[in-house]
């Protein structure tokens, strides 16, 4: 797999920045970067989920044979599950041969069916009391059964749930009698599916209670599997008291070692559970070798049938590498610079990859050769002529404590920004806040870099991939150090002659546009505009608005409520609401469960339209996180004519 090709050197017109006529169209840029997740094996062929923007952001199946890319299911199944509502592993295959089929999550009713090739499929799980009651994702085989995690919620707003590890047979009998189903363990109130071990009489998963998110604190159980199927008593052999276990998987190779990729050192590192019982950490470094648990089932180290593993590793990036028992890591060779959804069939690596030259792909990797062959290319290559060259930028804050970025100047090939004139620049702040973003080919950022503006993408202090140290600066400082950090980057940027003061936006999602919204009202002499999706704004009702998983993350983010109620107050964006001079557009799906469309709407109450223009674009059927085109689409063009106007150009169009 390569990078696009070295592009010759051209002449260029010089048109003021912001004004430059683009390709890349807001249409281009929802369609552009195809949302490629969840690989794995049927047989022979790599399968991955795609979702299709154009047809109402279903996820379907994908394969690719010699007749070329193509669903695997017949009509239209949306390969889904909604567990803790950002979602799971939501495909198994039920054996290495493909004949046996699959089971899977649809998305409209969350029941999981079973297919066979040449048959339609058939529904495992009983239905819900209404559609979406009953949710289940990280499937494993055992005997007759499939095991996996089901989540049950009270309501649609999936505000309260209860969650267990439970066996379906697979003969379909569970579809029409719930008592079918077995409930297996019930250890946390959150918990991963289970990891069978294979031929072997134990299972594990990993689990956690509020108020810890799983990036603070987790426990890696495991039970015996009884003769009748039942579990014994479940036995806590990692984790626990601020270590955050984010993986388990059992060896493939019949050798009974269970792998755990967990943070005792301040890094996700793998280790190794023996016989006795204590674990040993494979390859000691100051790397992240996992990530935070957003979805369930997400793997990081993957057991191969020699022995080895397959890891994703890096620092503020991901690499893919094979790990011996020895503690030796040779990582592929390539561009690639970011590792996700990665599965194995014990041999073979498929994975969604992606660089700063490429879009993401889907490809298929053998540690044999080190070949890594592309198995789904990205849909319109032509317009990666328009994409920018990223790099990163590390910044120190006033504290003395870095600040790292990724910058993307503004790229055209027909055509620069007059000499000495700084472009307009857009800071992004991304969600979670314990997340982060990846420094590739983006098709989204394009839209605006071949436009002639500037994108500054700012992990600031709280985002994964530096270490749990970097992580925990966050800690009961939402809403100061992210906007912080967010400064100290753009100022730096400043600094350097790279941009004017004058010509600074802000945009983000969620977490992000809470960053967003309160860096208008922290720096109102420092953003002149910005676009907030779907943004968390009042803390103290988002607590009881949102859903469980999140319930209580602001213990950690500002602190335990109500101790904490005077923090609550002070670090929400809509406490500084009356500085807010920028206009900002608002984006809101009115669908949304984890930021319930009254968040938006209690910053635009105390927002006076008549002195801070504002405009608010509210999308039926959308829920957190656009899916559709046409939404994409036209948030992306009232971005732009929002940052025309407060920054002083005219876009082309």
């Amino acid at each position: 797999m390569t990078d696009a090709p070295h592009r010759p050197a051209r002449a260029k017109r010089t048109l003021p920045y912001g004004t430059w006529d683009s390709p890349v169209g807001a249409e281009d840029a929802a369609r552009g970067d195809a949302l490629l997740e969840w690989t794995g094996f049927l047989g022979d062929d790599v399968c991955w989920t795609e979702v299709l923007p154009e047809e109402e952001g279903r996820s379907g199946l994908m394969t690719r044979t010699a007749h070329g890319i193509h669903e695997v299911l017949p009509g239209r199944w949306d390969v889904r599950t909604r567990v803790i509502e950002y979602g799971g592993r939501p495909w198994l295959a039920l054996s290495d041969r493909a004949e046996d089929g699959i089971v899977f999550s649809h998305g409209p009713d969350q029941r999981v069916h079973r297919w066979r090739p040449g048959t339609d499929p058939v529904p495992l799980s009983p239905a819900g009391a209404w559609p979406g009651e009953l949710r289940y994702a990280d499937f494993a085989v055992r005997g007759d059964e499939v095991w996996c995690l089901r989540e049950t919620v009270t309501d649609a707003s999936a505000r309260t749930a209860e969650r267990h590890l439970v066996a379906l047979p697979l003969d379909g009998s569970a579809a029409g009698d719930p008592s079918r189903v077995r409930e297996l363990a019930a250890t946390h109130h959150f918990m991963t599916g289970p990891r069978v071990e294979p031929g072997g009489d134990r299972v594990a998963w990993l689990g956690w209670d509020h108020p810890d998110m799983p990036w603070d604190t987790t426990d890696l159980m495991v039970a015996d599997i009884r003769p009748d199927g039942t579990l014994g008593v479940a036995t806590p052999l990692m984790g626990g008291g601020g270590e955050s276990v984010t993986q388990a998987d059992w060896a493939v190779d019949g050798s009974g070692r269970l792998y755990a990729v967990s943070d005792p050192d301040g890094w996700w590192n793998v280790h190794e559970i023996g016989a006795d019982g204590l674990p040993r950490n494979l390859c000691p470094r100051p790397e992240e070798f996992g990530e935070a648990l957003w979805r369930i089932g997400l793997r990081w180290c993957l057991p191969l049938l020699d022995g080895g593993l397959a890891v994703v590793h890096g620092v503020g990036e991901r690499r893919l590498g094979v790990l011996t028992a020895d503690g030796t890591l040779t990582d592929f060779a390539g561009p690639a610079t970011e590792w996700h959804f990665a599965s194995t069939d014990g041999r073979r690596v498929a994975a969604v990859c992606s660089s700063p030259g490429r879009r993401r792909s889907v490809v298929l990797a053998d540690p044999a050769d080190g070949a890594v062959r592309v198995v789904r290319a990205p849909a319109g290559a032509s317009l990666d002529a328009y994409a920018t060259t990223p790099y990163r930028r590390t910044y120190t804050g006033a504290d003395g404590e870095p600040v790292h970025a990724h910058v993307y100047p503004p790229h055209h090939p027909d055509t620069t920004g007059p000499e000495g004139e700084p472009a307009p620049w857009l800071v992004l702040a991304h969600g979670g806040p314990t997340s982060r973003t990846h420094l590739v080919l983006n098709q989204e950022i394009s839209y605006f870099t071949s436009r002639g503006i500037g994108v500054l993408d700012v992990q600031y202090g709280g985002s994964t991939g530096y270490g749990r140290a970097y992580r925990e600066r966050l800690r009961g400082t939402w809403g100061l150090t992210d906007v912080q950090d967010c400064a100290t980057a753009v100022r730096g940027l400043v600094a350097e002659g790279l941009a004017d003061p004058r010509r600074i936006a802000i945009r983000g999602g969620s977490a992000g546009g809470w960053t967003a919204a309160a860096s208008l009202a922290a720096e109102p002499d420092l953003y002149r505009a910005a676009g907030i999706y779907y943004p968390v704004l009042d803390p103290v009702t988002w607590r009881d608005e949102t859903h469980d998983f999140e319930s209580r993350y602001l213990d950690t983010l500002i602190g335990p409520w109500p101790d904490a109620e005077d923090r609550y107050a002070k670090q929400s964006p809509l406490h500084g609401a009356a500085h807010i001079r920028a206009p900002f557009v608002l984006l809101q799906g009115l669908d949304d469960t984890v930021c319930p469309p009254a968040q938006a709407e209690r910053l635009l109450a105390l927002t006076d339209d008549r002195s801070v223009p504002y405009r608010y674009l509210a999308f039926p059927g959308e829920g957190h996180g656009f899916r559709r085109t046409a939404t994409i689409a036209d948030s992306l063009t009232a971005e732009l004519l929002l940052y025309g106007r407060a920054l002083g150009f005219a876009p082309a169009h």
